[in-house]
């Protein structure tokens, strides 16, 4: 029987952790529990390990039960890649067994040529939310899959910021994001002699072999080299139906801590921006909110955000890190993990949870990494004294 390589999420769990990596383990086991993630599936961290066995190629058995989970993913989600209709997009997303800073960046809109950004254009009858997402995906596919590096696309878009006489890309209008696109796909073929690729399929291998490649960049390599992380385990890869922070004052996208990471208090802390993807919640181009001033742009979503928070924290007994995206008022996960977080908050959030019946002091123990407790053992400013504290140079 031919090897499994590739998995929906509704088929895996959160035991499958060495298979599917941590974001996938836990997108399939937020499907089990029946929250609202838009579906797609997960390549095996086996595959990529089977890439570097094949000289860093992708084999035509992988590649096959890629294709055929294409079509399952089509079947779930009523959409088609490359369709004239009602055209599929994807994110791509890297995940490997343990959280790995240096892998490679999200890929967002994947999916979109020129045919089908008109499509959406029409369709949503909303071109500059088509347009925003087109020139987005070209600018990651070309840093992230092609390494062309960023700050030329930063630099065009600054002076198409500047030429327009506004400060934030939301002030760019329709028409000026299709002049960027063309702008930015003229530099990725100035740079790489090519033209930017239409096919979704290629534009889809081309974003898994880039995971499989991150997995062996030099950041990656010292970070595992640092934490005693085997390169035999490498990396699972997420291809997950797009939903669309970006369409609207109706939409945003935010991430949020079931308990403060830095001091371990109980209650939501995190941020949410409006009209807005993925990266620019982080990238300091906008102030974002705090999550609390989701409830008065959301109530409904900011309702069942809260509902899932505590379904999420009581499945995994655990402080959760999340990232979510509203679509029109509507919820949709994208990730949870256990959250990272200060030695002082590790301490209290294991001895609230016994507290709360949620862990035995036997667990709780076992929670905390005895290296962090070290920094606990040494003398510490007391953080409301030195608020108060004049400054003395």
């Amino acid at each position: 029987m031919a090897k499994k390589w590739v998995y929906l999420f509704s088929e895996g769990n959160a035991d499958m952790r060495e298979l599917l990596g941590g974001k996938g383990a836990n997108l399939a086991e937020m499907t089990k529990i029946g929250l609202p993630v838009p579906q797609g599936f997960t390549i095996t961290t086996e595959a990529c390990t089977q890439y570097y066995e094949d000289g860093r190629e992708i084999n035509a058995e992988i590649q096959s039960q890629i294709n055929d989970y294409i079509v399952e993913m089509e079947k779930i989600t009523g959409k088609k890649f490359g369709d004239h209709e009602n055209p599929l997009l994807v994110s791509v997303r890297s995940g490997a067994r343990a959280s790995m800073p240096g892998m490679m960046d999200t890929i967002l809109n994947l999916g979109l040529n020129e045919d089908v950004v008109k499509v959406l254009a029409e369709k949503s009858n909303n071109p500059r939310w088509a347009w925003d997402c087109y020139r987005r995906f070209i600018q990651m596919y070309s840093d992230v899959v092609m390494e062309v590096g960023k700050k030329y696309f930063e630099e065009l878009i600054d002076k198409m910021k500047k030429d327009r006489g506004v400060t934030q890309d939301v002030d760019l209008t329709a028409a000026d994001l299709e002049e960027l696109a063309n702008q930015f796909k003229a530099e990725y073929k100035s740079k790489l002699g090519q033209d930017f690729p239409s096919d979704p399929k290629e534009q889809l291998m081309g974003a898994i072999k880039a995971v499989f490649r991150s997995w062996d960049n030099p950041r990656a390599n010292v970070y595992r080299r640092d934490n005693d992380i085997p390169y035999s385990w490498g990396t699972a890869v997420n291809v997950q139906s797009m939903a669309f922070g970006n369409m609207g004052d109706d939409c945003g996208t935010g991430v949020a801590f079931t308990r403060d990471p830095a001091t371990g208090e109980k209650g939501l802390f995190g941020e949410f921006l409006t009209n807005a993807q993925g990266e620019d919640v982080v990238a300091g181009v906008r102030t974002p909110m705090h999550i609390d001033e989701m409830e008065q742009k959301f109530p409904e979503a900011f309702k069942q955000f809260n509902e899932v928070c505590k379904t999420l924290e009581n499945h995994y007994r655990d402080m959760q890190d999340m990232e979510f995206t509203v679509e029109h008022g509507k919820l949709y996960m994208l990730q949870t993990r256990n959250g990272k977080r200060t030695a002082k908050a590790a301490l209290k959030i294991a001895c609230d949870l016994v507290d709360e019946g949620m862990r035995s002091e036997k667990e709780a123990v076992a929670m905390i990494d005895p290296r962090n407790l070290d920094t606990l053992l040494h003398p510490q400013f007391d953080q409301k004294a030195l608020k108060e504290a004049k400054p003395l140079g």
